[in-house]
């Protein structure tokens, strides 16, 4: 089994982004599953292309994707990405959409295939704290989150997003421990 984790390089003018920097200390292997990591840009227009080609490459069996969400102070992975693309601020392309579909024509939402119920449990007694998001925004991770989806859900793959928050709310390390229950609980399905 190969389990893909991407997180995003920073952004907005931020010098880190926790979303990736907690996946460079994830274990090769967690539960006999392979772990697999990589960066993706902050950008609109070639964050689908580069986890395309991931997932092309990898041909992973489950797909987790984290983003930083500057406002939480739990972990809080995703139901629901929409097909909405409006930027409060530029990607780092400079590009700042509004009131776009992500895919002309594609369905208004997908909803994430991971178990997200065994995920917070699994978080619960890992004593990390997390809860349900019903909204990943309108930005970068939203994007990445349907496009994801689109791919996954025909698939019938696991697949879905993790917002995390600062170094400031939660420790780099447990962080990373979160993502390593994560991927146990996939491991385990």
């Amino acid at each position: 089994m190969k389990i893909l984790f991407t997180g995003f390089m920073p952004f907005n003018g931020g010098p880190t982004n926790p979303s990736y920097d907690c996946l460079k200390n994830m274990p090769q292997t967690v539960d006999g599953a392979t772990i697999i990591t990589a960066e993706l840009p902050v950008v609109f227009t070639q964050a689908p292309q580069a986890l395309q080609a991931l997932l092309d490459t990898h041909q992973p069996d489950c797909v987790v994707c984290l983003g930083l969400a500057a406002n939480r102070k739990k972990i809080t992975p995703e139901k629901v990405g929409i097909n909405f693309a409006h930027a409060g601020i530029p990607d780092n392309a400079g590009f700042q959409p509004s009131f776009q579909p992500l895919i002309p024509g594609g369905p208004d939402a997908y909803f994430s295939t991971l178990p997200l119920e065994a995920i917070l449990k699994a978080l619960e007694q890992a004593k990390i704290p997390a809860d349900l998001s019903l909204s990943a925004g309108s930005y970068v991770c939203n994007c990445i989150l349907y496009h994801l989806l689109s791919w996954a859900t025909p698939r019938k793959i696991p697949a879905g997003f993790i917002h995390v928050p600062p170094e400031t709310e939660i420790p780099l390390e447990q962080i990373t421990r979160a993502m390593v229950e994560v991927a146990k609980v996939l491991a385990a399905q």
